[in-house]
């Protein structure tokens, strides 16, 4: 079932009890006037961290083509790059959490005292600053369209009733940690997402090895989670959100899996009443199979600072 119980996950920005978890980034909201039509913009970040993108890793594998012309659009200028972001916005036609049509603004944009997720949904513009974090965002609005847009509703929603306020609560805690942090773990095999949700790196990890890519795979989301690999480090640690899927799954072609992906995740994400820290499984990015050469070791897996044994397993 999407979004399985696990004992041990934290909402965002704490510690994950069982497994070594970095720090959560979340959206900030800067002020200016609003336009949809980007201006020139005023600010531009220093560019030389979009050259440190290496295609060649499998987790940005899902958006190598779009990635890199917007990648090359990025060097060549902030503004250039809001045009290229604009002109698929235009092109796919995808909304945003009240219907409204996506597009992409400068941050300084953003109109004082407005909100990230609630100008998001009243007005479509989803403001981006020229940096690696809004860039893994953007591209995420057309790998998951629909996710994105029920991630953005939800928030909207919530924002409407408490308003913005110094803290989230527990729902918004959620949204924003599978935003920033979180994978798809698409599994047809009962077994593995019971070694997953136990902890339990070996059956997952070693025994299950063989079965990866034919019974279970990984999606990136979190756009943080995109940013932090580009300098890759042993403890880095997704959250996982369960989606139990069909064996005929895996004999789609990615782009028909991701459209099962984006309506599944994004349905099962807007009927959640219970969404909250737990909804998650912790997974250490760089034991998946295949993505990691070090990782062909099985000692590999014997570091338990980062493949920890969870609370369940832990001995009384």
């Amino acid at each position: 079932m999407p979004g399985a119980v696990t004992p041990g996950v934290a909402t965002s920005g704490v510690a994950t009890p069982g497994v070594a978890t970095p720090g959560v980034a979340t959206p900030e909201a800067i002020e200016a006037s609003a336009s949809m039509q980007p201006k020139s913009p005023r600010r531009s970040l220093p560019e030389g961290s979009f050259a440190d993108i290496d295609w060649a890793h499998p987790w940005f594998a899902q958006h190598e083509a779009r990635g890199r012309r917007w990648q090359q659009a990025a060097l060549a200028g902030y503004a250039r790059y809001l045009q290229e972001l604009n002109a698929d916005a235009r092109a796919a036609g995808h909304r945003t959490g009240r219907g409204q049509a996506l597009g992409f603004i400068a941050q300084d944009d953003l109109p004082e005292g407005a909100s990230y997720e609630g100008h998001i949904a009243a007005t479509g513009g989803v403001p981006t600053r020229h940096n690696l974090h809004d860039f893994f965002n953007a591209l995420h609005w057309f790998a998951f369209p629909r996710i994105k847009a029920t991630l953005n509703a939800r928030q909207a929603d919530a924002i409407d009733v408490l308003g913005v306020g110094p803290t989230r609560g527990g729902v918004r805690d959620a949204l924003t940690l599978f935003d920033e942090n979180a994978v798809l773990f698409a599994s047809a095999d009962p077994a593995l997402t019971q070694a997953l949700r136990d902890f339990d790196w070996r059956a997952l990890f070693v025994a299950g090895r063989t079965k990866w890519d034919c019974a279970c795979e990984v999606r990136m989301f979190g756009h943080a989670l995109l940013e932090k690999l580009i300098a890759p480090y042993v403890a880095c640690t997704a959250h996982a959100w369960v989606v139990d899927v069909p064996e005929i799954y895996f004999a789609w072609p990615r782009a028909q899996r991701n459209t099962y992906l984006d309506e599944v995740v994004s349905t099962s994400l807007a009927a959640d009443g219970n969404l909250s820290g737990r909804s998650f499984a912790p997974l250490p990015v760089l034991g998946i199979p295949g993505w990691w050469a070090a990782n062909e070791d099985p000692s590999f897996y014997d570091d338990t600072s980062v493949f920890r044994p969870g609370r369940r397993q832990r001995p009384r």
